[in-house]
C-alpha cells in the first residue's frame, strides 16, 4: 500500500516506522521539511510537498498537533478528495482535559468536511510509545484498536494497517462515533499527564 504521511512528529514516526517495516511504500511531508526528510531517510522512503504526497498515496495519515491542523488542511486543500484518510489526532486542552472542538463535532468530521476525503478515526487512543511495540501486546493479548468511518474501502484499508501493526481492529460504527473515541482519548491523556506509564491503554477484557 502507498501511504502518504502528513506530519513529522512522534505519531508519524512510530506508525511510519512500523508500516515501512511491514513493506508499505511511504512518502512524508510536514510543516518542517527537515524533520520530514529525516524520517524519510530513516525509512528509506521519499519526502515531498503536500501535493506530491497527496498524489503519491493510496491512503493518507494526518498526524499533527491540533494547533497546526487548520493550516495543514489548508495546505492539503482538495488534494485528498475521495481518498482514505486516517485521523489519529486529538483536540484536547490540558487544563481540564476536555475537547476543544465545537460541541457535537469531532476532528475526524472536520477533516472529512474540509478535504472531501474518506476519513477513518483510528490510532488516537494511545501514546506513540505504544505503536513502537513490536507487536503491541498487553497481558499476552494483542492491543484492540477501535476505529470508525463512513466508507467501506477506507475502513478496509484501516483494518489492514491496524493488523499490520500486530493489533486487532475493532470497528465501532460510522464517523459519528469519532467524537466518542476522541473523548476516550481525553481520559487517556489525563492519565498520562497524571504520571501513568506511556504504555497506558484502554483494552477489552476477555470474558
Amino acid at each position: 500500500m502507498r501511504i502518504g504521511i502528513f506530519g513529522a512528529g512522534a505519531m508519524a514516526d512510530a506508525l511510519g516506522t512500523r508500516w515501512a517495516a511491514a513493506g508499505h511504500d511511504i512518502m512524508i511531508t510536514g510543516r518542517t521539511p527537515g524533520k520530514a526528510k529525516a524520517l524519510a531517510d530513516k525509512w528509506d522512503a521519499g519526502a515531498g510537498t503536500f501535493q506530491e504526497v497527496a498524489d503519491f498515496c493510496d491512503v493518507a495519515l494526518i498526524a499533527v498537533l491540533y494547533q497546526g491542523l487548520e493550516s495543514t488542511l489548508a495546505e492539503i486543500g482538495d488534494a485528498l478528495r475521495g481518498k482514505p484518510i486516517l485521523d489519529c489526532n486529538n483536540a484536547v486542552e490540558i487544563d481540564h482535559f476536555t475537547l476543544v472542538t465545537p460541541p457535537g463535532r469531532s476532528t475526524a468530521q472536520q477533516i472529512q468536511e474540509v478535504t472531501g476525503g474518506k476519513v477513518v478515526k483510528a490510532f488516537n487512543q494511545c501514546h506513540a510509545k505504544v505503536w513502537e511495540l513490536q507487536p503491541p501486546v498487553f497481558d499476552g493479548r494483542a492491543l484492540v484498536v477501535p476505529y470508525c468511518g463512513d466508507h467501506s474501502d477506507a475502513l478496509e484499508a484501516a483494518s489492514r494497517l491496524i493488523t499490520d501493526l500486530g493489533a486487532e481492529p475493532l470497528l465501532v460504527g460510522d464517523l459519528r462515533h469519532a467524537l466518542h473515541l476522541e473523548a476516550m482519548a481525553a481520559i487517556v491523556i489525563s492519565l498520562l499527564f497524571g504520571g501513568r506509564d506511556q504504555h497506558t491503554v484502554f483494552n477489552l477484557v476477555a470474558s
